[in-house]
């Protein structure tokens, strides 16, 4: 706005003086130097010269769930866990810088802008697992295929992850065998507001075949399940259950096995 105000000031006040110089017309001067005074009036009224803008600069980094002395569950079927972070690399910065400079009109101010990705290793359950076949942060669904991690499933001869061993050696880093966890490598930060977000994964965990004693696992543990179909005090029979309520009557009941069967008195005899 200044720059057309002060462009038509200028030529008005060339005209009213009148002449020329150097082939050029007052009127044609005073708009010349009207319009720079302008120019260098609306830049810095609109933001052109003014101090650089950073935007996602982070200066400190707090992972959730990463506890020390944290219990490792046990998971047993399909289930969700959250985890705990038990490995981190350091965070990578990345800055584009965009604005500033630029001829004509006037320039926007610098802007710096700033992402991290970070790589790092949590621990899901006492292995050994079958899949992990979904993963959630922040409470949503991720593509696995856009993913750039490593399932290691707990087994008792598993390797250490190659990915901690570049950064830390190959000398330095656990196998955590027996553990099952996942290592995703230089994860993207930008969507998650530049914070580390909160996951969560779906294990699955098979029956433990070789354990070295049931004691260790559910699967040996159960020796049966029932599925009551119903309510009542013979519901898990497998035979019939006749009431005697005196010669010549009888009266069906629920189903009856061992449990209490024996109580009744003209039980017939099991089939």
């Amino acid at each position: 706005m200044a720059t057309i105000l002060l462009s038509a000031a200028g030529a008005a006040l060339g005209g009213s003086v009148g002449g020329t110089l150097a082939g050029l017309s007052s009127v044609a001067i005073g708009r010349a130097v009207g319009a720079t005074l302008g120019r260098v009036i609306d830049a810095r009224l609109l933001g052109a010269g003014s101090d650089a803008v950073e935007t996602g600069k982070v200066e400190r980094f707090r992972l959730t769930d990463a506890s020390e002395g944290s219990p490792i569950p046990q998971v047993y079927g399909r289930m969700r866990v959250g985890g705990q972070v038990i490995w981190a690399s350091q965070f990578q910065e990345s800055k584009t810088v965009s604005g500033g400079g630029g001829k004509g009109a006037p320039s926007q101010p610098q802007t710096t802008s700033y992402s991290y990705s970070v790589s790092l290793a949590i621990a899901l359950c006492e292995g050994e697992i079958t899949a992990v076949p979904r993963i959630w942060a922040d409470g949503e669904e991720l593509v696995l295929s856009d993913l750039n991690f490593s399932l290691h499933r707990g087994t008792p001869d598993q390797e250490p992850d190659p990915v901690m061993s570049a950064i830390e050696g190959a000398d330095q880093v656990s196998a955590y065998r027996g553990t099952a966890y996942v290592v995703f490598e230089n994860l993207p930060l930008a969507p998650y507001g530049n914070r580390v977000p909160q996951f969560s994964f779906e294990v699955i965990r098979a029956e433990q075949p070789d354990s070295a004693s049931y004691q260790d696992d559910l699967g040996q543990l159960i020796r049966g399940v029932a599925l009551i179909p119903g309510s009542g005090e013979y519901a898990l029979a497998t035979t019939p259950v006749h009431y005697d309520h005196g010669p010549g009557q009888a009266q069906g009941g629920q189903q009856s096995c061992a449990y209490g069967a024996d109580r009744l008195s003209g039980l017939d005899e099991c089939a």
